[in-house]
């Protein structure tokens, strides 16, 4: 006799990072504008009275006109077991079996931040970390804020990756957060001192110095400014003379 076997569904998705995409099952399921907006606002709050939804999805008429709108646009989204919205009162709610991308980035992100970095030989989340922005091209108010703040809550995130990581004594992975976050802002300089403190852990001390001048020209182009003195003292106060090419006589030459 045949064993029969079961075939369990993946649990809803719904992607915000990078372009909008809700996954029911195997396959993408289509939405209109609206829905699309309903979903992301409702999956980025978790939990949201009608009231406060209707108003911030649909600012610019009545109160009257912006709850018939979320009446029509919850009617519209697709039918399911359990539903992907659920009603309390005059609470909407997301429904637990629904996954959220932004809240795996979330809970990566701050545990990074809180000290509960990888394991010494566990691989480093980068590819959390380092993925596409929050609906790109989207630009309602709380789109932009939430959106700054993941950005932010990133780098703070790949700075503390980069600082574990060295202390680790895995300088190269250091590496790779440090300049993530560099190419995410190339302005900030915890992310400029963490590629210091990599150069630095390797015993780099050219490269760190190199990389440290580099960043003052970019910052006095750019803004008109300085490195914070912190930066500065991560540097030897003396760098450690080179040999220069042979002299006429034949002996070497040093410059200090």
């Amino acid at each position: 006799m045949s064993e029969a076997i079961e075939l369990v569904s993946p649990p809803p998705r719904l992607r915000l990072l990078g372009e909008f995409r809700l996954e029911l099952g195997t396959e993408a399921v289509e939405l209109c504008r609206n829905g699309q907006r309903l979903l992301a606002l409702m999956g980025l709050r978790g939990r949201v009275c009608r009231t406060v939804l209707a108003g911030t999805l649909w600012p610019e008429v009545t109160e009257e006109h912006a709850r018939g709108s979320l009446r029509t646009t919850l009617w519209k989204l697709p039918r399911g077991e359990p539903p992907l919205i659920g009603c309390c009162g005059d609470s909407l709610w997301v429904a637990p079996v629904l996954r959220v991308d932004v809240h795996t980035l979330t809970q990566t992100a701050l545990g990074v931040v809180q000290g509960c970095g990888p394991p010494l030989h566990a691989r480093p989340p980068l590819g959390v970390l380092t993925g596409e922005d929050l609906l790109p091209g989207w630009d309602e108010d709380w789109v932009l804020a939430e959106r700054e703040r993941l950005r932010q809550l990133r780098l703070h995130a790949l700075d503390a990756l980069a600082e574990a990581l060295i202390r680790q004594g895995r300088p190269a992975l250091a590496m790779e957060a440090a300049w993530a976050s560099v190419r995410a802002e190339p302005l900030r300089e915890s992310a400029h001192r963490a590629v210091v403190s990599a150069h630095l852990a390797e015993g780099n001390v050219s490269e760190a110095v190199r990389h440290y001048h580099a960043f003052c020209r970019l910052l006095n182009e750019e803004l008109g400014v300085e490195p914070s003195p912190r930066f500065a003292r991560m540097l030897p106060e003396r760098l450690p003379v080179r040999v220069t090419s042979r002299g006429r006589d034949g002996r070497r030459g040093w410059a200090g």
